[in-house]
């Protein structure tokens, strides 16, 4: 079992991590699949002191990219702090001037850069920051650094070198966005923002951006942003109050938007400068409101009229959803408060983590079931979910909304990947990090949707990151492949290592292990030699040598 003492807590969460941007050759210990070639590209927090000054929220601090080339049964990894005129910023003025979501910086002497930090509402929603921590996108040949603002870094994952910053408010009017985009069948990328008090109304903006640009356009180089298509867009049920959301979902024919009560208080954020508090204190759960579940058909691009609602809940990720027999099926990981957020200040990661901090909601696997048959004729207080296979309930009200109660799938998992040739399809695996005590992983755990079984691996003073599944070539049931994951440890005696196990068995069959401080990171993706440009190819493969 797993143990994480307070002063393995401070010093996974606490220390800067130094980059690494020349490629270190992991030693391997197994035998990694030979059809196995590309980059594992990661990203999260690894700097949280600059000069003199600390920020207050571990999701606050400098990205840190890092990635491991996997070549020809050998591993490479390097890491690179992301150059975003945020960290230029700081590290010229060797302090914190720039403010992050659990840290105001006062003052801030990069105006050329960054506007001022408040003004009043629909002119000066405050700009933010380009610390892109969380994610990584891919369009078309192109990846991206993202998080949940209106900019996004271009990287190139080879090198791990920081290239243009894009605003995506030149191209659609929102001043937030996901850092979790869905991609459809043919590569185009799909996301959502939010457009806060734009000519008198706030909205959330579904937009798809092309996977490729005309061949005219190709030459010279535009963007495929310039293609930007706005797809729907739906009103916030409060001008000065929008939900907060970090994901959404995709079916066949329809995208899942989940507005919670967990919500932006914009008068609050609009003055946060002023009143000398950060933009974190201005999210506020309503434990007594509704969460509407709004459905949107991909073809009309329109909202569905039938009104579903549920519970209040905070949510982070969306696992999958798919659609079967007139149903909307659809997997999240909810949580009944907004506590993980708090367990994530630094002042809770330290020596006294084990007394001050715990969860208090534990993370839960829940499946709805939304009915997309609503006959005007159909009695009110009746069940309309026809599924067999599920216990979720969809009751007709007597306004003729429909008022939805989850399946609980499992329990104290977070950071849920698939396998995403099933995204938006019927599916059976979860691959997810166990979450219960602390908000740092003990577990890579598999979870059968339908049997309700769980495979996991576990190792003493390991904590693993997100789970990444790679499936192997011509693949023929769901499980086929492997699962790749960065396992960062506390004990000084054992070096950290990039894990693979076999998705099916769940068995170990190879570590890469590396004597670096490798930090933990957030999210991030496989990218297979195939989808990696080939204009520097030799040049890597001349550096790795």
């Amino acid at each position: 079992m797993a143990s994480c003492p307070s002063e393995a807590m401070g010093a996974i969460f606490g220390r800067n991590k130094e980059e690494n941007p020349e490629p270190l050759r992991a030693e391997v210990r197994g035998e990694i699949p030979s059809w196995m070639e590309g980059i594992l590209l990661r990203n999260g927090p690894g700097m949280h002191t600059i000069g003199e000054s600390k920020y207050n929220h571990w999701f606050d601090g400098m990205a840190l990219l890092h990635s491991f080339t996997i070549k020809n049964g050998e591993v490479f990894y390097r890491s690179k702090y992301l150059r975003s005129d945020t960290y230029n910023c700081n590290i010229e003025a060797n302090r914190i001037v720039v403010s992050e979501f659990g840290t105001m910086a006062y003052p801030d002497p990069c105006k050329n850069i960054f506007a001022k930090a408040f003004c009043y509402l629909s002119h000066t929603i405050p700009e933010f920051t380009d610390n892109c921590l969380i994610n990584i996108m891919r369009n078309g040949e192109d990846f991206y650094a993202t998080s949940e603002v209106n900019f996004i870094r271009k990287i190139n994952p080879r090198t791990l070198e920081t290239l243009e910053k894009v605003d995506y408010a030149k191209y659609v009017a929102v001043n937030l966005a996901t850092a979790h985009p869905h991609y459809d069948s043919a590569g185009n990328v799909l996301n959502m923002g939010t457009s806060i008090v734009d000519k008198g109304k706030t909205k959330y903006v579904i937009f798809k951006i092309p996977a490729s640009v005309p061949v005219c356009e190709k030459k010279k180089k535009k963007s495929c942003l310039k293609h930007l298509e706005v797809m729907c867009t739906i009103p916030s049920r409060s001008l000065l109050h929008p939900s907060y959301y970090h994901s959404f979902g995709l079916s066949e024919n329809y995208i899942i938007f989940v507005e919670q009560p967990f919500k932006l208080d914009i008068l609050k954020m609009a003055t946060a400068y002023i009143r000398g508090v950060n933009w974190a204190s201005c999210l506020v759960f309503h434990k007594d409101d509704k969460t509407w579940i709004h459905l949107i058909d991909r073809k009309t691009k329109k909202v569905t009229s039938t009104k579903f609602y549920t519970d209040a809940m905070v949510l982070f990720h969306h696992v999958n959803a798919y659609e079967e027999d007139d149903h909307v099926v659809f997997d999240v990981i909810s949580y009944t408060d907004n506590s993980l957020y708090q367990m994530f200040y630094l002042k809770n990661l330290g020596s006294n983590f084990e007394n001050n901090v715990k969860l208090t909601a534990i993370p839960t696997c829940k499946r709805f079931v939304l009915p997309l048959q609503c006959d005007k004729d159909t009695e009110v207080g009746s069940n309309l979910v026809r599924l067999p296979s599920t216990t979720a309930t969809a009751m007709k009200e007597r306004d003729g909304s429909i008022y939805c109660q989850p399946e609980i799938l499992c329990e104290g998992i977070e950071l849920p990947r698939i396998n995403y040739d099933y995204n938006g399809k019927k599916y059976r695996y979860i691959f997810a990090a166990e979450v219960k005590w602390s908000p740092v992983p003990t577990q890579v755990v598999k979870f059968d949707v339908l049997t309700k079984e769980r495979l996991h691996w576990e190792e003493e003073h390991c904590w693993p990151a997100e789970p990444i599944f790679v499936p192997s070539p011509n693949a023929k049931e769901e499980d086929d492949g492997i699962i790749l994951s960065t396992i960062v440890t506390s004990d000084p005696k054992k070096l950290p290592f990039l894990l693979i196990l076999d998705a099916k068995t769940f068995k170990e069959i190879a570590r890469a292990t590396v004597n670096v401080e490798l930090h933990l990171d957030l999210h991030g993706c496989f990218i297979p030699q195939k989808d990696l440009k080939t204009e520097h190819e030799g040049e890597l493969d001349k550096e790795l040598e």
